[in-house]
Parts: structure tokens; C-alpha cells; sequence
């Protein structure tokens, strides 16, 4: 029996799954096992709307045998340690796991690009975990700032800069402002609207990328009217614990500081032989090959296609490989010639929080409210399954008629004012013990 196996339960490896099993359905000589460390598939584009309490985290991940259904795969949670390419074997802490074909699409992390103390201050947004720590921070500052006489001690609090002004980050520093000015400030009375900070720190001339100079440009009129400051060329040199270094002579201080500026390919995929992009991914030929291991494909944010290097580390993308992959190692089993990996824009849209986005499609360029109204359909449309789908479009509508959810119902992680709080409160209890009555 031959076994191909997918490596990530993303949009990359999950289409590769799902067009293997098409092929390979009347085949009972084929296995098909999917590997992730996680079990489910983040839908990565509302990630920001965790960090604003506008939708349920639940509702925007999905568990992979809910989407398996009827399919005939296998799933297996598990973390993939290293690939064994000259006996094409996979190691996992709890053993090894042969393949005759393999579909590396294991996503990426992010990159600090050595920046001084970004890792260890800087808050990362990339996981569903880190949208929802991030959410509690922002409330955790403003629950701290409610009660803070000291006006500059409040300022410091309801201070923060987002790294990078890609999607991610623009998407997320207008989530947290919908945030910020249409709930806190009417809900929390020690905040004033003027005491809030949000800042844009960009390397580049430009944000957001790829869009066009005239959508960047109403993107960043936008920004301006929401209060939201854009710095560009503006190249973070340092992160420490309450602000940032700017160009090397220039601090911002702010207590909370989100890094969403790039990302790199996995450890496992660095490790990889063949030649390796500047961010660590594997150049792959046309059809997604590994360089002299025709059994081994790599797509996703993982690869960098010979005759695609430039193409976007987006879903869209992942999933057009994936598709790409699968199919090929069909082909490569059946002796037919390989398809050709072939990058094709299908636009951009941009979400700049509650009623404006800014979208490109087919060469037209909108922006606007309608822009936002098309935005919102083609992401409830993308989403994976019904259920999740009417979750989603439950949370929007009740966005718009109640308050955002400002629970936290976790202890905040990193916040030194709860732990001061904490050691005050212990100090107190131990002094009041110490000082009570003597026995007789």
C-alpha cells in the first residue's frame, strides 16, 4: 500500500487533502494521513476580530474531522520534528511514519528580524491563542487606566503601537480602535477618548503593500480621520518593556506593542535540503517539487515557486498549491505528465474596522462602505460549513445592536500592575495574620 502523506491542517493542506482523496477515492491501495499539531483550521482572515471582542473565537476555527466528514483520510494531532528524506520517513516524538509521497504545507511563524527585545516584549498575532491573550491585554489595560489617577500613567496604559502595515496590522489596529472608541470609552468613565493611543510603525514608503497607490492612499486618509497615527520608514530598531526605538534615535513609548511585521518559514522547513528563500522557505520548481526529491511537494507560505516568488502569502495562495500538489502526485504515480503551478492575483481586500474597507478585484477598485458590505460576503462566504457561517453572521448582527463582550476570563499574562496588585494583596493578608489575637 502507498501512503502520501499532508503535513498542516491549514488552507493549503487541507485542499491538498481533500483533492487527494478525489483522486485516490476507488483506490484502496492508497492511504492518505493528515499531520497537525493543531486540530482544527484557523480561519486566519477574522483573526482581528478576536483582538476586538466582535467574534467568538469559537466560531472561527473548525475541527479537521468536521471538515473531514464522509472523506477517507486519516488525521493525526501530532507535532512533525524532522524529515527523514533519504528513507522518506517523518519523526514525531512518539515515532516515525513511512510516505511514498509527501505534502509539506506547515505554515510559517513570525519573523523579528533580530530586532533587540522584540520577541521577548513585543506581543505576536498569529495564533488564535495570541488573538485572544491580545484581547485581554487591551481590556486589562483599560481596566487598569479606569482607576489610574495619574493622567501620563494612563496615556502609557491606552498607548498602542502595532509593528508592520501589512493586511494584518492595519486590520487590526482599526479592530482594536472600533474597540477602543466605541465601547471602552463609553463603558469605562476614568477613560477619556483623547488619552488613547494607536500608532502604525511601517519600514517601507507605503502600507499595505500590493494594493495600489490609490487604495493605500484612501486607506491611509481613512487611518487619519480614525485618529490612528501612520508612521512609514519608520524601521523599528529596538523593543524593550514599554515602548519602542525607532530608526535608532527615536522612542515611542506605549505599554503594549503587537508585532504582525513578517513572517519566516518553520524550523522544519529551514531544514529542509535544496536551496532556501531569504526567509527560509524551499525554492520549488514549476510544479512545487523539492529540489532532487521528486516525492517530496512544498506549498504554502512554506514555498517559494521558481516562477512565483512574489506571489502573496495568503490563502488564496495556499490553497491554489495545495489543489497544485495534490493533483501532481496523482500524476506522478499514474506516470502522467505534472501540472504547472501558476500564480493568478485574485485581488485584495482590506477591512480598515466597522464600515470601510478597501477591496481590488479583476482591476476595479472600490472602497467605502460597499467595499466593507462586499468584505463581510466574501468572508461568511469562504468560511467552512454552515454552522460556522451563521455563528459568524450571528456575532456581526449582535455586534451591532449589543455590547462587545469585555469579560476576562483568563489572569492577564505580562501585566506587572496585577502582579504588584497580587504581592499587595498577599503582603496585606500575611501582616493581618501576623497581627492577629495570640492564642491563650
Amino acid at each position: 500500500m502507498k501512503r502520501v502523506v499532508v503535513v498542516g491542517a491549514g488552507f493549503g493542506g487541507l485542499q491538498a487533502a481533500t483533492d487527494l482523496e478525489r483522486a485516490f477515492r476507488d483506490d484502496r491501495d492508497v492511504e492518505i494521513l493528515v499531520v497537525s499539531d493543531q486540530n482544527f483550521l484557523l480561519f486566519t482572515p477574522l483573526l482581528p476580530q478576536i483582538a476586538s471582542s466582535y467574534t467568538d473565537p469559537r466560531h472561527i476555527v473548525q475541527a479537521v474531522r468536521e471538515i473531514r466528514g464522509k472523506r477517507n483520510f486519516r488525521f493525526r494531532r501530532e507535532a512533525v520534528r524532522s524529515v527523514d528524506v533519504t528513507n522518506r520517513r517523518l519523526v514525531f516524538d512518539s515515532g516515525v511514519v513511512g510516505y511514498d509521497a509527501l505534502i509539506l504545507t506547515p505554515g510559517s511563524r513570525t519573523e523579528f528580524f533580530n530586532t533587540p527585545g522584540a520577541r521577548e516584549y513585543s506581543w505576536d498575532y498569529k495564533s488564535l491563542q495570541q488573538a485572544v491573550e491580545l484581547r485581554e491585554r487591551i481590556i486589562d489595560m483599560c481596566e487598569h487606566a479606569d482607576h489610574t489617577e495619574d493622567a501620563e500613567q494612563r496615556r502609557t496604559m491606552l498607548a498602542f503601537v502595532v509593528v508592520g502595515g501589512g493586511y494584518t496590522g492595519i486590520e487590526l489596529v482599526t479592530e482594536m480602535r472600533d474597540f477602543l472608541f466605541r465601547y471602552a470609552v463609553r463603558k469605562y468613565r476614568g477613560i477619556d477618548s483623547s488619552e488613547i493611543r494607536l500608532v502604525v510603525l511601517e519600514a517601507s514608503q507605503d502600507i499595505l503593500g500590493g494594493i495600489g497607490p490609490k487604495l493605500a492612499a484612501h486607506a491611509r486618509k481613512r487611518l487619519d480621520v480614525k485618529g490612528i497615527e501612520v508612521r512609514t520608514s519608520a524601521k523599528v530598531t529596538k523593543v524593550f518593556d514599554g515602548g519602542v526605538e525607532i530608526n535608532g534615535n527615536e522612542t515611542i513609548v506605549a505599554s503594549t506593542v503587537i508585532w504582525t511585521a513578517g513572517v519566516r518559514a518553520i524550523e522544519l522547513i529551514e531544514s529542509l535540503p535544496g536551496p532556501h528563500d531569504r526567509i527560509g522557505r524551499a525554492i520549488v520548481n514549476a510544479n512545487l517539487h523539492l529540489e532532487g526529491h521528486p516525492e517530496i511537494f512544498v506549498a504554502g507560505d512554506s514555498a517559494a515557486a521558481v516562477n512565483a516568488k512574489e506571489a502573496p502569502r495568503v490563502a488564496p495562495v495556499a490553497i491554489s498549491q495545495g489543489r497544485t500538489a495534490a493533483r501532481n502526485v496523482a500524476h506522478l504515480w499514474r506516470g502522467e505528465p505534472l501540472e504547472t503551478y501558476e500564480y493568478a492575483s485574485n485581488g485584495m481586500l482590506v477591512s480598515l474596522g466597522m464600515n470601510f474597507a478597501v477591496v481590488k478585484i479583476a482591476g476595479i477598485e472600490v472602497s467605502g462602505y460597499f467595499a466593507w458590505l462586499f468584505w463581510n460576503a466574501v468572508h461568511l462566504y469562504k468560511l467552512v460549513g454552515l454552522k460556522k457561517q451563521l455563528q459568524v453572521a450571528g456575532d456581526w448582527f449582535l455586534g451591532l445592536i449589543f455590547p462587545r463582550d469585555a469579560a476576562i476570563v483568563r489572569a492577564p499574562r505580562r501585566c506587572k500592575l496585577c502582579e504588584a496588585e497580587e504581592n499587595s494583596s498577599g503582603s496585606q493578608a500575611r501582616a493581618a495574620s501576623a497581627s492577629g489575637p495570640n492564642k491563650q
